[in-house]
């Protein structure tokens, strides 16, 4: 077949309305002596491993929160200087957040700037986990 005539026959079935869709796909049934539920009740067990969820689950997230979970001694000026800086808080605020870690300091917040802020902040010093 050549692709002229494929691609008219690709143009037709779009063309189709859902009626149109639902008779040619019973014709196709009784012509081909195959049945559209033997393929459904085969995909449960072509479904991936509880595991894989998981991971696509994960590899889904839009949305991260940087937490500080910690900072070292020596830094702690610093970090409250940068936190002020990210969260726009004042000076007693961002004191306050940063001694009472671990703390969320950005709630849903696309994955670069999560990424971004975590830079900043373990540039000063700080511990970040981004959930």
């Amino acid at each position: 077949m050549s692709n002229v005539n494929l691609d008219s026959i690709v143009d037709q079935l779009c063309s189709l309305t859902l009626m149109q869709s639902s008779e040619l796909s019973k014709k196709l049934e009784e012509k081909l002596g195959i049945s559209a539920a033997s393929f459904l009740s085969a995909a449960p067990a072509a479904q991936s491993a509880p595991a894989d969820d998981a991971v696509s689950k994960a590899a889904e997230q839009t949305d991260f929160n940087v937490v500080l979970s910690g900072f070292a001694d020596n830094s702690k000026i610093a970090v409250i200087k940068e936190v002020r800086t990210i969260t726009s808080l004042g000076l007693k605020e961002a004191k306050a957040l940063v001694e009472s870690c671990p703390k969320t300091i950005k709630e849903a917040v696309s994955k670069a700037e999560a990424e971004e802020i975590k830079e900043k902040l373990v540039a000063v010093g700080a511990k970040i986990d981004l959930e």
